[in-house]
């Protein structure tokens, strides 16, 4: 799979996050056309709430703040400075192998987290990378994945907390889970980390779990059937 990586802004160059939207579906439409190879579009964003299409009323920001509402899967979530953001563009070698792409995103996190130190984890039913509690501290959530597949070419994709304020969390009912936390690689290590700074190691791993995805073709019934669910609806949980 031919990927193109685009670093596209970091601190103290935050990219508004309407801006990184139409970034995405401009390179959209030239991936569709084929005129244009998969690209990887890695950011920060300035602070913002987005909401994807399951997100409930009451999962909103207490505060009032504003929220972008956005055509990707899972529900609320919040993205700023200290967050990895990637947005994979790229067209799947299967339409089916949806849930399979998934898994290859968070495994390229899970591979970069143990770097680190950190025992990242998928949880069944649950999206994105977790970090399990131990008995003292409860589930915390490391990684969004939230994404959308439109005729075979994927938008969105995950968001690491590398080194980003946790207070936000606080506002919201993130990902619309009650009973886990979040938390960040500085969180859990004690030593600063930055988007910039772990980049190259996530391209890297992207390189490798969406190359072997690549050599896919078709999934077994049971997967196809969830894939063409989660496709149909153009959301993840």
């Amino acid at each position: 799979m031919d990927l193109e990586f685009q670093r596209v802004g970091f601190a103290p160059d935050y990219v508004d996050y309407q801006d990184g939207w139409d970034l995405q579906r401009r390179i959209h439409a030239e991936v569709s056309a084929g005129t244009r190879p998969g690209t990887v579009l890695m950011l920060e964003h300035h602070p913002v709430y987005t909401a994807g299409r399951r997100t409930e009323e009451h999962e909103r920001p207490f505060d009032g703040t504003p929220v972008i509402s956005v055509d990707r899967g899972g529900k609320l979530t919040w993205h700023g400075p200290g967050q990895l953001v990637g947005y994979p563009i790229l067209r799947l070698p299967d339409p089916v192998l949806v849930v399979e792409y998934v898994a290859a995103l968070e495994d390229a996190l899970v591979t970069v987290l143990a770097g680190y130190g950190l025992h990242g984890e998928r949880v069944d039913g649950r999206s994105g990378v977790w970090i399990r509690g131990d008995g003292l501290r409860q589930d915390r959530k490391i990684a969004a994945v939230g994404i959308r597949v439109d005729h075979g070419v994927t938008m969105h994709g995950f968001a690491l907390n590398c080194s980003n304020d946790l207070n936000p969390y606080g506002q919201i009912i993130a990902c619309g889970i009650t009973d886990a936390g979040t938390t960040s690689i500085s969180a859990e290590t004690g030593a600063p980390v930055s988007p910039a700074g772990i980049a190259d190691q996530v391209e890297t791993q992207l390189i490798r779990t969406l190359g072997a995805l690549s050599n896919k073709q078709g999934a077994s019934p049971t997967t196809a059937e969830e894939a063409g669910a989660v496709r149909n609806e153009g959301a993840l949980k």
